[in-house]
């Protein structure tokens, strides 16, 4: 059975149980079996539900579909009473939820079997998982010296080692897309707006913050996507109406050759690593040999990319700032409470006036119409999701409690990772697919974004490079020897 588990994505799982070909307690066993093993290693689970997860399948599953599949939900947001949180920080420390968000209920109704939360940094801030919290860090199933990445790392640890086929992830800077490619795995951000934040929740980080999926194929992605797509009760606003469905979306090819640009720089024309070069030039080949249209990226100067990141800077503090507030509850702040990025968060907090404040949302908000107008002229951008490969673990360590250096320094995370949180600060569908692999075996995501509320046309295009270029057997290679017959 674990074997033939192996070898499942999310929707090959559930048909196994729709067919009979195993139950959802046999297939719970081997999820708990492979978290005993690869978990000591990986530091990627570290709220065990194991209980509530049984008694979820002697209670009687939904049907939906992915009935009976085992399932992690990430250690942050993602309100369920039945699953304690730290939000990845001490304050928080088994804190309980008292309703479930609408986005769990929705994740409940497709039928997974849902058995912990997967590690992530203190309040989901920087692309590594190595807060306090949990102990140790949380390293990348490919080479254990270095990152899955974050803040949905222990998500994409899990799914990257075979543990489940799927897991929960939120993304407000790349949070699921950053994992994904880090880890050789899916990661599709939608449109601001397209899955609910309530009932605890009207929006995060200024409306960039979503939640998400990470798996290791489109079908799986598509098909939770679905399930959970569509505004809540309350909801302040919603992404623009689609046409059909991300399943349907899967089944067709882009109606028409795409206008693409591509870059090997910044979205401010500095280099990034020449692996990521390497995986941008190989995808706008690809998509070449495909029939599109594609051309380099001549960037404006009127883009202006790096005073979004800037303002990003401060509404992030602010955000991290507000979520150590609320978790004190009007106690004083211990510095041996928190990581020195959340610490410094706090204090840089501190001097950002309401007026910042409401300057930098505006900024963030003016460069998602400059993009819009940049993309008036094609439909596809290609980048890569991170401006190096996975870094070692302690490179982007949490310590620092610099918060603007931390971010935008020499070295920093914004050097990093210079890409994905453009893209939640436009609030544009964007996913990283695992498309390339360095010389020395690390994934390397390639970034695809369209145009505000394109969701459908972006899983299309997306399912025509999958079906061109598939990754399951290269996903297969590390799940293959960690788990060797």
């Amino acid at each position: 059975m674990k074997q033939e588990y192996l070898k499942q994505d999310a929707t090959g799982l559930a048909q196994m149980v729709a067919r009979k070909d195993a139950s959802p307690s046999e297939l719970l066993n081997v999820a708990l079996e492979l978290a005993a093993t690869h978990n000591p290693a990986l530091n990627a689970i570290v709220v065990d539900g194991q209980d509530v997860a049984r008694r979820s399948i002697d209670e009687g599953l939904p049907g939906g579909p992915f009935t009976g599949v085992p399932f992690l939900i990430k250690d942050l947001g993602m309100a369920a009473v039945d699953f304690p949180t730290s939000n990845g920080s001490k304050l928080s420390e088994n804190m309980r939820w008292p309703v479930n968000s609408a986005m769990f209920e929705r994740v409940r109704d497709t039928g997974v079997v849902t058995f912990g939360r997967t590690a992530s940094p203190e309040f989901g801030v920087g692309p590594v998982t190595e807060g306090q919290v949990n102990g140790a860090p949380t390293r990348n199933p490919w080479n254990l010296d270095h990152t899955p990445g974050g803040s949905s790392g222990g998500s994409g640890a899990s799914v990257a080692a075979g543990i489940v086929p799927a897991a929960h992830g939120s993304d407000g800077g790349g949070s699921v897309r950053i994992p994904a490619s880090s880890c050789g795995l899916v990661g599709f951000k939608p449109t601001r707006a397209r899955l609910p934040s309530g009932p605890l929740a009207g929006e995060g980080w200024g409306g960039m913050a979503i939640d998400g999926f990470i798996t290791r194929s489109l079908r799986d992605t598509a098909a939770f996507l679905d399930a959970c797509t569509g505004m809540d009760s309350g909801a302040p606003y919603t992404a623009p109406p689609m046409a059909g469905s991300f399943q349907d979306a899967l089944k067709q090819s882009p109606t028409q050759r795409l206008k693409v640009r591509f870059l090997t720089t910044t979205l401010s024309g500095d280099p990034i690593h020449q692996d990521c070069q390497d995986a941008v030039l190989s995808a706008a080949r690809l998509m070449e040999r495909l029939g599109h249209h594609v051309e380099e990226l001549q960037i404006p100067d009127s883009l202006r990319a790096l005073d979004m990141m800037h303002a990003w800077t401060k509404v992030v503090a602010c955000g991290t700032s507000l979520s150590v507030s609320k978790a004190l509850a009007g106690q004083p702040l211990d510095r041996a409470q928190v990581d020195g990025v959340t610490w410094g968060a706090v204090a840089y907090a501190r001097d950002v006036s309401g007026e910042d404040y409401l300057d930098s949302v505006n900024e963030v908000h003016a460069f998602g119409r400059r993009m819009a107008h940049l993309m008036t002229d094609f439909d596809v951008l290609i980048t890569a999701t991170l401006g190096q490969p996975p870094a070692r673990i302690g490179q982007l360590k949490p310590d620092n409690d610099n918060f603007w250096e931390y971010r935008n320094g020499k070295g920093g995370v914004f050097e990093y990772s210079p890409f994905t949180a453009a893209f939640n600060a436009t609030g544009q569908p964007a996913v990283s697919l695992p498309l390339h692999w360095s010389a020395n075996d690390l994934p390397i995501g390639v970034h695809f974004a369209m145009r505000f509320g394109e969701d459908e046309a972006l899983m299309s295009l997306s399912a025509e490079i999958e079906q061109a270029a598939p990754w399951f057997d290269k996903q297969q290679e590390i799940i293959a020897r960690l788990n060797p017959s």
